[in-house]
């Protein structure tokens, strides 16, 4: 290819991954905020499940208020999930060509730094966004993404309290992306091949012919993200209570690493209720956002002429 196709593909790529992120985490912004409350167990609904706190921040905000902190996820999204699908291309190229194109283990390494290569680039995004969504009416401490950036960077310790959790997030990550993007592509190719007249359609020349179809896609990627998210909960729980740690005074004890958040989480509240609390609400979040993430992607990389099997020489 010449460097001209190379910037045209990563353009395109880019383009699709951001969209795809931005379908997906607005679909469950409202399932994303409660999930963050119920995690970092916020005084106003520690005591609610996933539904009742759903009623509850209807009705002491208001509906809007289910989607407090979207800004902030769609202006971290957009970057994230575009370097992320982008990255997983490039780095599938370099493994299919130092591993070869069946090996299982390049498959999840070009999953797993791509999402390692995303979260790095865009970690202090997702500390503002968790900030911003842990905040209930009548208690704000943070007004806008600008004021929340400054005031954690001026009160907190300078430019690395924006990245406070990151450790336990690459922890979580490499499992989560690389078992998200394998199990994904895996599930497509035995669709494929093994069950193509139940789940294709559209011709292609990227897989021997055929695409899965839409409920195929979605399927196939709420699949991938319940097997994900089963392996690295407990990493997105001390990531979480690490990057909310200083919005409460009793709860600064779990700002200070992530073993010893952990150790904390377990002491205090156990498996259940501590290092995979929130676990219903988040296959019932990660479900669906894996699905329409990996479905969107696949059509606009279809819509964009990309879903041809290129190669980045």
């Amino acid at each position: 290819m010449s460097v001209e196709q190379d910037i045209n593909f990563v353009l395109k790529s880019l383009l699709a991954g951001g969209v795809s992120g931005m379908c997906s985490k607005t679909t469950v912004a409202p399932l994303e905020r409660i999930k963050i409350l119920l995690q970092a167990h916020n005084e106003h609904y520690r005591k609610l499940g996933v539904f009742s706190g759903l009623k509850e921040i209807i009705k002491s905000e208001s509906f809007f208020a289910l989607y407090k902190g979207n800004g902030a996820q769609m202006i971290r999204i957009f970057p994230y999930a575009a370097t992320q699908f982008t990255a997983f291309e490039l780095y599938k190229t370099f493994f299919s060509n130092t591993l070869g194109s069946d090996s299982h283990i390049g498959k999840f390494l070009s999953g797993s730094m791509a999402g390692v290569t995303a979260v790095t680039l865009t970690y202090p995004l997702d500390i503002i966004r968790a900030r911003l969504a842990f905040q209930v009416s009548g208690n704000h401490v943070y007004n806008g993404i600008i004021h929340t950036a400054v005031s954690i960077v001026k009160q907190e310790g300078g430019i690395k309290a924006l990245y406070k959790g990151y450790v336990p997030t690459l922890c979580g990550m490499f499992p989560y992306a690389g078992f998200s993007f394998y199990s994904f592509e895996m599930l497509k190719y035995c669709c494929v091949k093994y069950i193509p007249e139940y789940t294709c359609t559209t011709r292609s020349q990227n897989t021997g012919g055929v695409v899965l179809t839409i409920p195929a896609k979605l399927l196939c990627g709420g699949f991938a993200g319940a097997i994900a998210q089963s392996f690295s909960y407990p990493l997105d729980v001390t990531r979480r209570r690490m990057q909310l740690a200083m919005m409460n005074p009793e709860t600064h004890k779990y700002g200070k690493g992530m073993v010893s958040t952990l150790v904390e989480i377990y002491r205090a509240n156990g498996v259940v209720n501590g290092l995979y609390r929130g676990m219903s609400i988040n296959y019932l979040r990660a479900i669906p956002m894996v699905a329409v993430s990996f479905s969107v992607y696949e059509l606009m990389k279809q819509a964009l002429q990309l879903d041809t099997g290129v190669q980045i020489s």
